[in-house]
């Protein structure tokens, strides 16, 4: 897959969380202006491949913000990295007007929860040449079977993109874990991940410190790095977590023990 000037391949790549917002789940992945830049340099130092930041939080029962205010909390910081950084930059939004204000900093990918269903996000994102992430979601949570709704909005959201002019090796894939899915699901998900190599484009997991491995917050990095692993086995190309030095790690003893094969091998 191709993110800005970077090729991604043969792998598990992690993509470090940076959330601009006051109310994200995991306090430690909060950040600002004045310590953005930092927060970047640490985890280039600790293994990141890509940086994603968000400015719109998704917790559950988060409260939105219009796209003035995601902007507003973004727009500095992207531009400070930009600057800073030679590193594939996502930002995390939903957004149509947020997503070409990132793209037009410089953004090198978007990363849509809602899987370009919403406004012109697929055009937004294609006219700017960039990458694009999508996701599963839901407004009705998934009731029994979740293979046929998550396989099925996948592959609408890739049609969708390649039909506003997204290039196909500029397309990842996310199943959703933590929304509209409830911990069973989640875990279904999880643990049968390599299910969605089925539409043809490369995985992204997400679901570093999650509700779905119970107890508090500040303790669930173990389970973390257990589905991270478990990502490695899956062949999923980025794994989306709040803390990189750990998961870096954590993929580099799998891959010391289990090196890479070649497409052609």
């Amino acid at each position: 897959m191709k993110i800005g000037g970077s090729e991604f391949i043969n792998y598990t790549y992690v993509m470090a969380i940076i959330n601009l917002t006051p109310d994200s789940f995991y306090a430690p992945s909060r950040k600002t202006c004045d310590d953005v830049l930092y927060a970047v340099e640490k985890a280039v130092k600790d293994g990141a491949s890509i940086i994603d930041v968000g400015a719109q939080s998704t917790r559950p029962g988060y409260s939105e913000v219009d796209a003035d205010e995601e902007i507003s909390r973004f727009e500095k910081p992207v531009e400070m990295i930009k600057a800073r950084f030679d590193i594939p930059l996502s930002v995390d939004t939903y957004s149509e007007k947020s997503a070409r204000a990132a793209l037009a900093l410089g953004a090198d990918m978007i990363n849509d929860i809602w899987g370009l269903t919403r406004e012109n996000m697929a055009q937004a994102i294609a006219e700017y040449g960039a990458s694009a992430c999508v996701m599963h979601n839901a407004e009705v949570p998934v009731k029994g079977d979740i293979w046929q709704p998550v396989l099925s909005f996948l592959k609408n959201s890739v049609a969708k993109a390649l039909a506003a002019g997204i290039e196909g090796d500029k397309i990842c894939i996310d199943g959703g874990i933590g929304f509209a899915k409830d911990r069973a699901q989640n875990f279904e998900l999880l643990n049968g991940y390599e299910r969605l190599n089925a539409l043809g484009y490369p995985t992204l997991l997400g679901c570093s410190r999650k509700s779905m491995f119970g107890g508090r917050v500040e303790d669930r990095l173990p389970s973390t790095l257990a589905s991270t692993r478990l990502a490695c086995e899956k062949g999923v190309l980025f794994v989306r977590v709040h803390d990189v030095k750990e998961n870096a790690l954590a993929i580099r003893k799998y891959y010391e023990s289990n090196p890479p094969r070649l497409k052609n091998e």
